[in-house]
C-alpha cells in the first residue's frame, strides 16, 4: 500500500515481490506492525489465524461475500472548490495513489473513480456526473451593490435602477424633489406672470384675425413654450448629473450624500449642458436636411410633388434622427463618469452602441414608457383636480391654452408635477446610467475595475471570492 494522504484504489498496488502471482503456501503473513515481526515473514501463520486466507491484494469490502469482486471506497466529500484542478506530485492528490490522474487515483484511467470500469464521479464511461466541473454551475457573480458585476438582462437594468431608489432614497429621492421644486415653481412664475394665455387663445381662436396677428399669437407660444422648455431641460440636466454619480456609487455598494454628488458633478454641468442642447441640435439639423429637397422644389413650382418629397425627405430624415440620438445615448453617463469633453463623449457613446443599437434602443424606449405611464398615473388626477377646485370645468384641462388658467390650477397641477418628476428622474437616469455600465462591462470587462473598486476579494483570478450582495 502507498503510504498517501489519499485513498488507494483497491487491487490496484499488489503487495511486495508478488505482481499478481500465485501467494506461497504458507500463507499471508501476519500484518507488518506486529511486534516482534518486522522484516522477516513468520513460517505459518499464528495462532489465531484462520488457515484459509485469500491472496495478498486482494481482499474483498468489508461486510461483501467471500470472493466478491473487489469494491472501491466511497469517494471523498467535495470540499471548497471542488472542481478545479488538484494539485499533482507522487503522494498528493494528482499523483500516484491520489486522487487525480495516475494509478491508484481517483482521476482518469482504467479502474480510477473517473474512467473506464470506474464509478466516475466526472467525466468519462460509466460516469455519474455531478463532482465534477458541472457540480453546482459556476459560483454567482459578485453583487456588491444593487447590480451583479457581469453583463446584465433588460429586468436587471430596470431592477437595478429601482434598488437604487429603493436603498438610497434619502439621496435619490432628495435630489429629484429638490430639482423639480424649484424647476416647477419657476415655471408657474413663468406662466403665471409673463405669458399671457389668455390674448394668445383668443388670437388663434379668433377667425377675422389678420395674418400679423396669427403670426404674433403662433411667436409668442412659440417663445412661451421654449422658455417652459428650457427650465425643465435645466433641471433635468442637474437632476441627471446627480443622479449619475448616486446611481455609479451603488452600483460599487457604496452610499453618496447631495453635497458629495454636487461637488463630484459640478465640473462636469457645463458641458453637459452643452451636450444636452447639441443632441436636439444635431436631431433638427437631420429632419431639415431631410426635407430640404422637397422645399427648394416647391419653390421652383413644384406644386404636389414638392409636398410629397417634402413628406418622405422629413420621414427619412426623422428615422436618421432616432438613429442617431440611440447612438448618442449614452454620451451623457460617459461624459459624467469618465470626465470626457463633449466630442470625446459623443465618440466614447457611439463606440459603446455599435452592434447593440437594437438593444439600447429597446431599453431606452421601454424605461421612457415606464416612467410616462407613472407620470401620467401621477400628474392626470392632479389636473383634473386642478381643473375642477379652479372652476373653469374640464376645458382648462383639455386645453391649457384655453383662457386664463389662474393661481389656483397651475399651483395644484404643479404638486403633480413636482411628484411626478421626482419618480421619473431616478428611473430615466439610472436606466441610462445602467445601460451604460452594461455595456463596457460586455465590451470593456468592467466588472473587473468594478470588483477591484468595492473590494471584491479573487475576482476575475479564477478562485471564486465572496458575492457580498448577492
Amino acid at each position: 500500500m502507498n503510504d498517501t494522504p489519499g485513498w488507494a484504489a483497491p487491487g490496484s498496488a499488489p503487495s511486495d515481490g508478488q505482481n499478481g502471482q500465485e501467494p506461497p503456501a504458507s500463507g499471508p503473513s501476519q500484518p507488518a506492525d506486529q511486534p516482534g515481526q518486522t522484516g522477516t515473514p513468520p513460517s505459518g501463520p499464528g495462532p489465531k489465524w484462520s488457515k484459509e486466507q485469500p491472496p495478498p491484494a486482494q481482499w474483498p469490502a468489508p461486510g461483501g461475500p467471500q470472493g466478491a469482486p473487489p469494491q472501491a471506497p466511497p469517494p471523498p466529500p467535495p470540499g471548497p472548490g471542488w472542481g478545479g484542478q488538484p494539485p499533482t506530485g507522487p503522494g498528493g492528490y494528482g499523483g500516484p495513489g491520489g486522487y487525480g490522474p495516475g494509478p491508484g487515483g481517483y482521476g482518469p484511467g482504467p479502474g480510477q473513480y473517473g474512467g473506464p470500469g470506474g464509478y466516475g464521479y466526472g467525466p468519462g464511461p460509466g460516469g455519474h456526473p455531478g463532482w465534477g466541473g458541472g457540480w453546482g454551475g459556476p459560483p454567482p457573480a459578485a453583487k456588491p451593490g444593487v447590480i451583479p458585476l457581469r453583463p446584465l438582462g433588460v429586468g436587471e437594468i430596470l431592477d437595478g435602477a429601482v434598488s437604487t431608489m429603493r436603498t438610497y432614497w434619502r439621496t435619490v429621492l432628495g435630489i429629484s424633489l429638490t430639482v423639480a421644486v424649484v424647476t416647477q415653481i419657476a415655471v408657474i412664475l413663468l406662466q403665471g406672470l409673463v405669458l399671457d394665455n389668455s390674448t394668445t387663445a383668443d388670437t388663434l381662436n379668433d377667425p377675422d384675425a389678420t395674418v400679423d396677428e396669427l403670426t404674433r399669437a403662433l411667436g409668442d407660444t412659440v417663445i412661451g413654450s421654449g422658455a417652459v422648455l428650457l427650465i425643465t431641460l435645466l433641471g433635468t440636466i442637474v437632476a441627471t448629473a446627480l443622479l449619475t454619480t448616486v446611481t455609479s456609487r451603488a452600483v460599487l455598494g457604496k452610499s453618496v450624500t447631495t453635497a458629495e454628488a454636487w461637488s463630484d458633478a459640478r465640473p462636469q454641468l457645463l458641458k453637459l449642458l452643452g451636450l444636452t442642447l447639441l443632441l436636439p441640435l444635431i436631431a433638427s439639423a437631420a429632419v431639415v436636411v431631410g426635407i430640404l429637397p422637397g422645399i427648394l422644389l416647391g419653390l421652383a413650382g413644384g406644386g404636389d410633388g414638392a409636398v410629397a418629397l417634402a413628406a418622405l425627405g422629413g420621414l427619412a430624415g426623422g428615422l436618421v434622427a432616432l438613429w442617431l440620438m440611440i447612438r448618442f445615448s449614452l454620451a451623457s453617463p460617459a461624459l459624467m463618469l469618465e470626465k470626457q469633453g463633449i466630442l470625446k463623449s459623443l465618440t466614447r457613446s457611439t463606440k459603446l452602441v455599435r452592434g447593440s443599437w437594437w438593444r439600447v434602443f429597446g431599453i431606452q424606449l421601454l424605461a421612457t414608457i415606464i416612467a410616462n405611464i407613472v407620470a401620467s398615473i401621477i400628474v392626470i388626477p392632479f389636473a383634473v383636480l386642478a381643473s375642477a377646485v379652479s372652476g373653469n370645468g374640464m376645458s382648462s384641462f383639455l386645453d391649457a391654452g384655453a383662457g386664463d388658467l389662474g393661481w389656483t390650477f397651475l399651483v395644484v397641477s404643479g404638486i403633480g408635477s413636482v411628484i411626478g418628476a421626482m419618480l421619473t428622474f431616478p428611473i430615466t437616469a439610472g436606466v441610462t446610467v445602467l445601460l451604460y455600465i452594461d455595456q463596457r462591462i460586455r465590451r470593456e470587462a468592467l466588472d473587473l475595475d468594478l470588483a477591484r473598486a468595492a473590494g471584491v476579494q479573487g475576482y476575475g483570478t479564477g478562485v471564486p471570492g465572496p458575492t457580498p450582495g448577492s
